[in-house]
């Protein structure tokens, strides 16, 4: 079956020429002109991915993208935003958006997008099962993708626990975001480094006990991030 890709964008031509050009390459496209209705057919059948704009009445994308992560909804999400709205686009990224796009956009660009989302989303796993990793108060299962710290569940974004596994999985190694954004975002990831600076920000929100001073996620300045050899137990 196609991949199902719902649309939510307030502006009448976006809608159509998105619409257009994805069901050109063979997508089963649901359009929604706000958020309300975008929950509505959300509800009625998960779609394979939603092109979801940042600016909407009735309910926001930030907004949409909120009710979603923390409902455990890990549909992969793209979010159109204007170009004057870095500080929105960030927290989009934060909240747990996949990819962005600035408007105005080309059409064949954001089909692109959306090919290397989804396929990145069907990725088969690994075919031997990996063993959970424990880093002093931090576990981190990746059969469950569950993380705890002093056996208490840390909730993370799709995302959040990608970048946390990979990081872990390599203690004492350290990456550049760049590196990063191969490995966990996949090499055609189309958005920019500054990415990978907000989901380290989140994690140490999340881990650390003071997340100014890290101990667990550290930074290596010239260079980029690592997970700490050592941990405090």
């Amino acid at each position: 079956m196609s991949p199902k890709i719902l649309v939510v964008d307030d502006e009448p031509n976006i809608r159509e020429v998105v619409e257009l050009y994805l069901q050109r390459e063979g997508y089963d496209v649901q359009v929604a002109a706000d958020g309300g209705a975008a929950l509505a057919a959300i509800e009625q059948q998960l779609p394979d991915l939603i092109v979801l704009d940042l600016m909407l009445p009735v309910l926001g994308g930030k907004q949409i993208t909120r009710i979603l992560r923390e409902g455990e909804v890990d549909v992969p999400i793209i979010m159109l935003t204007a170009k004057g709205e870095e500080t929105d686009r960030v927290s989009g990224l934060e909240l747990g958006a996949d990819d962005y796009i600035t408007k105005p956009f080309s059409p064949k660009e954001l089909v692109a997008r959306v090919k290397a989302v989804l396929r990145r989303a069907g990725a088969k796993p690994q075919t031997e099962p990996r063993a959970p990793i424990t880093a002093g108060q931090v576990s981190a299962n990746p059969t469950t993708r569950q993380v705890l710290k002093n056996g208490r569940e840390i909730t993370l974004t799709a995302k959040e626990f990608d970048l946390l596994w990979f990081l872990m999985s390599h203690p004492g190694q350290v990456f550049s975001r760049d590196q990063l954004l191969n490995n966990v975002w996949g090499f055609d990831f189309y958005g920019d480094a500054s990415t990978v600076t907000v989901h380290v920000r989140r994690l140490r929100e999340k881990l650390e006990n003071e997340p100014t001073k890290p101990e667990y996620i550290l930074t290596v300045w010239g260079v980029g991030y690592k997970f700490a050899a050592d941990h405090p137990q």
